[in-house]
């Protein structure tokens, strides 16, 4: 079953069982996934529905972070409930050890040897853990590696 499957059959149960919370994010993630099939004239596979996601969670993140700043506890919660929803759909997280343990072979197989080299040894590890890590973090984990 493709992960676009996966959604459809849970938007089914989300119905059956009167989720309403559920419901709403599981459409708004299908109208995402069909705004950029449209918008791209293509059909999305697997790797690109989970791009779709990721792009979709940190969007959540950036509105819980405005959201606590403006002291609005009720929007930040409803935001942070989505994430969690969102999540369910996305590949087990890598732990801090394993993204660590990418960006030693990386930069080993790379031979970067300073900050000049981090779109290289990025390269790789975005190739390894696409969809797994969040790439801002390996971003950061790589550049205090390199001596950034």
């Amino acid at each position: 079953m493709t992960l676009k499957e996966r959604i459809t059959e849970d938007m089914k149960a989300a119905m059956r069982a009167s989720e309403k919370e559920r419901l709403s994010t599981i459409r708004m993630v299908q109208a995402a996934i069909k705004q950029r099939e449209v918008d791209e004239r293509i059909v999305l596979d697997d790797a690109q529905v989970i791009a779709v996601l990721e792009k979709m969670v940190k969007q959540r993140k950036e509105s819980v972070a405005q959201f606590e700043q403006g002291g609005r506890a009720d929007l930040a919660d409803k935001e942070k409930a989505e994430i969690v929803l969102l999540q369910a759909y996305l590949p087990t997280q890598l732990t801090d050890a394993e993204i660590e343990a990418l960006v030693r072979d990386a930069i080993a197989s790379t031979g970067a040897a300073s900050i000049k080299d981090m779109g290289k040894v990025m390269g790789a590890v975005k190739a390894k853990a696409a969809g797994r890590a969040d790439m801002g973090a390996v971003s950061a984990r790589i550049k205090a590696t390199l001596g950034g």
